[in-house]
């Protein structure tokens, strides 16, 4: 988001573009005071003054007072000054990822904090996409206080799967999906009228850490559970490709795996397959796993080495196809990293003739829920954006009370 007012062609879309740089400037700043505000929108102080009032009024921005060091630091040159805040109850934004294993969903404010979350299992291969989605709306909203469903202003989903701009997912092999309208079938079930946006989950967890930390330059986004999706960031902007697919790195196939793709190497359901029948044991989950490769069981071990030689060889193809600053590990699976980097590392190095620049590798700090995250984030950027319908009618007529 950036401080610059885009100017329409009448008086309306002009107004409609100085509420939406307002409130855009004042979230990516937090906090600011009257006259920051007006310097950054490249107002004077009495136009922007009517929108902090329209908005004001409106519920969406609230005045505050300073911090303790902006204070001190006033209390030196002059009177203190009142800041400008979103009102984080004055919208609230759902997302939802539906996983081959697992339901996840967020809540988040107009300040874009979390402000519920739930987790489940479920099977969702074995049941129908209308099943899913109603599961994965009831686990949420009966997290919601009734203000909360009242203003929630979007709802977000997040699949493994190949979505069009539409919201209409035409395959997601791994939970058996094929040409679901997805978004149709989300608008039917949730309790109000609001936008929907799907997308894939690699691309929205991407979004999601990058909503939270902030991207610059080229990021590659790897979401690692039953299967592997990927997710380019290129400057803060998720980069497609020509067919939407763009950053697909799982099913890159893998030499000398016996013709196998790298999610059916380095995914949930193998590690899992292949610990249980290495220790005897058919109850044992990724938890059992992650412990003995922490407390340096051999069986673990020897699981955990093949996973850090695979991970490299993707790794590496993508140094030198997408030469990224960056590469964020997130899912479940992403967990066993910090484990086992430095053998990642030792095989990129062993892999190279030529040397490439070697990213930074991290995995993301919430790493389980950040798909459905991204998910809520995408209708919160909507919110914000000129796309929102919340801001502007036809006639010009003042915001509606957020907080009616």
């Amino acid at each position: 988001m950036n401080d610059t007012v885009s100017i329409g062609s009448s008086p309306r879309r002009i107004r409609q573009n100085n509420i939406v740089a307002a409130l855009q400037t004042i979230y990516a700043h937090r906090r600011l005071s009257r006259a920051d505000l007006a310097r950054k929108l490249g107002m004077n102080r009495s136009s922007s003054g009517e929108i902090v009032a329209e908005l004001t009024e409106g519920g969406f921005v609230q005045e505050s007072e300073e911090s303790g060091k902006q204070r001190l630091e006033h209390s030196r040159a002059g009177r203190p000054g009142i800041m400008l805040e979103l009102v984080p109850d004055a919208a609230f934004f759902v997302g939802i990822e539906i996983g081959v294993e697992h339901i996840s969903a967020v809540v988040v404010d107009l300040s874009a904090e979390v402000r519920a979350c739930r987790k489940m299992a479920f099977d969702t291969p074995s049941s129908t996409v209308e099943e899913a989605v109603a599961q994965g709306i009831e686990l949420i909203i009966g997290a919601m206080a009734k203000r909360m469903i009242d203003r929630c202003k979007g709802l977000g989903l997040s699949t493994p799967s190949h979505v069009r701009p539409d919201g209409f997912v035409t395959l997601a092999p791994i939970i058996g999906w094929r040409d679901v309208p997805l978004k149709e079938i989300a608008r039917s079930a949730f309790p109000s009228a609001v936008p929907i946006a799907v997308e894939n989950d690699a691309n929205a967890f991407a979004i999601g850490d990058s909503y939270r930390h902030g991207v610059a330059g080229v990021t590659l986004f790897l979401l690692m559970e039953t299967g592997v999706g990927g997710g380019i960031m290129i400057d803060g902007k998720l980069f497609r490709g020509g067919h939407g697919l763009a950053g697909e790195i799982g099913h890159t196939l893998v030499p000398g795996s016996g013709g196998h793709k790298l999610e059916q190497l380095i995914g949930r359901e193998v590690l899992i397959g292949q610990y249980r029948e290495a220790i005897g044991r058919d109850d044992a989950d990724l938890q059992d796993f992650l412990g003995d490769v922490r407390d340096r069981v051999p069986a673990a071990v020897n699981i955990a080495e093949a996973w850090s030689r695979h991970l490299a060889y993707a790794l590496l193809q993508a140094c030198r196809l997408l030469d990224p600053d960056r590469i964020v590990l997130g899912g479940s699976v992403a967990s066993l990293y910090p484990m086992v980097a430095a053998r990642v590392a030792v095989h990129m190095s062993e892999g190279q003739n030529i040397a490439f620049p070697t990213p930074e590798i991290v995995v993301d700090d919430d790493a389980e829920f950040r798909s459905a995250f991204g998910a809520a984030c995408m209708l919160h950027q909507r919110f914000l954006s000129l796309e929102s319908e919340e801001f502007g009618s036809e006639d010009g007529a003042p915001v509606p009370s957020a907080m009616s």
